[in-house]
């Protein structure tokens, strides 16, 4: 881009400015019980890419390709009407339930057992909710009891007997989901779910100590409970959990396009009000003990909204949620990313909600083809990339104006470093929708790097889309021009783009 007059954001990178160790759950993601996710996305027994046990292979290969440490399941608002025995033993005997969260026949065909001899397939450990609307301590204590405990009492001996000696050792438990959503069944008050969490949190620890346990936040920001949910619930379960949940989806309905790619200003927003709510219980309580955040929902939702209408109740995994994403949108989860890296302090686990078919980077056909959807890119470049320590960049950039944030940057970005296998990776969007963006990083103390792979994913085509039929509408390259002369990282971000500028030590 020579002899284009570009606006500079400049940036220093600085080992010191270290916000935290990147825990490798900040890229877990979440499969539910609804539309086509277990029935026609991972689970298809009649497609020729089935293995073994009735999961596709060509599925599980693009699951693996995003490391996805940990997947969080069975749900979601499914599993606060599941009783999860319906899930386990033969599966001629399983019963057909009415699935009132999402009005469709569960056939239980895929269970406790086969999600996580899938997860184990997929290298990925299992999160597992257990059901605080119709049920209670009981029914959460035997799970734990079934996946967790090695033999000799009735649950675990019931979990030999259906071909599982060996425990599952699930370590991450959450406890309900959204209970503070009037659409979640058995919604309870911030008291109710509280005294209710406090007591199942014990009985689930006293059968496995290891474990550790999610207490649900509110169902989002927006929610009248908000803030005040947290301090109530964390006031009751502070001393037996170890993280509290957010959920966040964002869409674009208004085709403002510079809004929605600042809506992560809220995300950071979201983020740092739960932090200051846990800190709060904390310093009312004396408690040494800090809360961490589990961001087990976040995502793009908004394209498949009226469609889910008109599905027909009472069906077989109908397509449900099934957004095709834009190129816009795989940049606003590329700021959610880096949202997320930039409390990496505090945010140890998340999960991209969700992972196949229901609004998600891995899209099938029923008996057909699976492709990667344009979010799919972010997510793998984060996942694959930002490990190690995230950093906290200084920022200068030039700014636009938008009617809900006020004056929001040009750029967008984060860095995380791996000391150990000495590498650097700049993390970077450029909001611009007219010019690029030239990026003028200060590698303060990062003495001796230099770039080794700049990728970039843009697109002229806002709205673009991968499908069966043009899988790789979308897709990154790797001719950014990114390079380091005297001690300085120069790169000319285009405009609309996501950015992972790869920097390694000279040998």
């Amino acid at each position: 881009m020579k002899g284009v007059c570009m606006k500079t954001a400049k940036i220093v990178v600085d080992p010191e400015f270290r916000i935290g160790r990147v825990d490798p759950r900040l890229y877990g993601s979440f499969i539910e019980h609804l539309g086509r996710a277990v029935y026609g996305g991972i689970y298809e027994p009649d497609h020729p890419a089935a293995d073994d046990m009735g999961f596709r292979r060509d599925v599980l290969e693009l699951v693996r390709e995003l490391r996805v440490p940990i997947v969080r399941y069975p749900g979601g608002n499914f599993v606060s009407g599941y009783n999860w025995e319906d899930g386990v033993g033969p599966k001629e005997g399983r019963p057909r339930r009415l699935d009132l969260a999402w009005r469709t026949i569960e056939t239980n065909q895929v269970g406790t057992n086969e999600f996580a001899e899938w997860a184990r397939r997929a290298d990925a450990e299992v999160m597992m909710a257990v059901n605080l609307g119709t049920r209670g301590i009981d029914a959460a204590r035997h799970l734990v009891e079934y996946c967790n405990h090695p033999g000799g009492t009735y649950y675990s001996d019931l979990r030999a007997s259906h071909g599982v000696k060996r425990p599952h050792a699930i370590k991450t438990w959450c406890l309900g989901n959204e209970m503070d959503g009037p659409w979640q069944i058995g919604h309870k008050t911030a008291e109710e779910y509280g005294r209710l969490a406090q007591e199942t949190a014990k009985a689930m620890k006293w059968v496995d100590p290891s474990i550790e346990l999610v207490v649900c936040g509110s169902s989002n920001r927006g929610m009248p409970t908000f803030a005040a949910w947290e301090e109530t619930v964390l006031e009751h379960t502070y001393e037996h959990v170890e993280y509290i949940s957010l959920h966040t989806y964002y869409g674009n309905p208004d085709n403002d396009l510079g809004t929605y790619l600042a809506k992560s200003l809220d995300m950071d927003a979201f983020i740092e009000s739960v932090i200051a709510t846990c800190d709060h219980v904390r310093a009312k309580k004396r408690a040494k003990k800090t809360i961490d955040l589990s961001f087990d929902e976040w995502n793009v939702w908004f394209h498949s909204r009226e469609s889910d209408e008109r599905i027909e109740p009472w069906s077989v995994a109908p397509p449900q949620l099934e957004d095709v994403y834009t190129f816009e949108d795989a940049l606003l989860v590329g700021c959610m990313l880096i949202s997320l890296l930039k409390h990496a302090d505090r945010v140890k686990i998340a999960c991209l909600a969700q992972l196949v078919n229901v609004i998600a980077p891995i899209m099938t056909e029923n008996g057909g083809p699976a492709w990667r959807q344009t979010i799919f890119y972010p997510f793998l470049h984060a996942s694959s990339y930002g490990r190690g320590s995230a950093l906290a960049l200084r920022i200068e950039s030039p700014r636009y104006e938008t009617k809900e944030f006020g004056a929001v940057p040009f750029l967008e970005a984060v860095a995380t470093v791996d000391e150990e296998a000495e590498r650097l990776t700049v993390f970077a969007v450029n909001r611009d929708q007219e010019e690029p963006l030239l990026l003028d990083g200060d590698l303060r103390g990062m003495e001796g790097y230099e770039v080794l792979e700049h990728l970039v994913l843009e697109s002229d085509d806002v709205k673009a889309r991968n499908t069966a039929k043009h899988p790789d509408a979308v897709t990154p390259h790797s001719r950014g021009d990114a390079a380091v002369r005297d001690g300085r990282l120069r790169a000319a971000l285009p405009r609309l783009s996501w950015n992972t500028i790869r920097l390694g030590k000279r040998r």
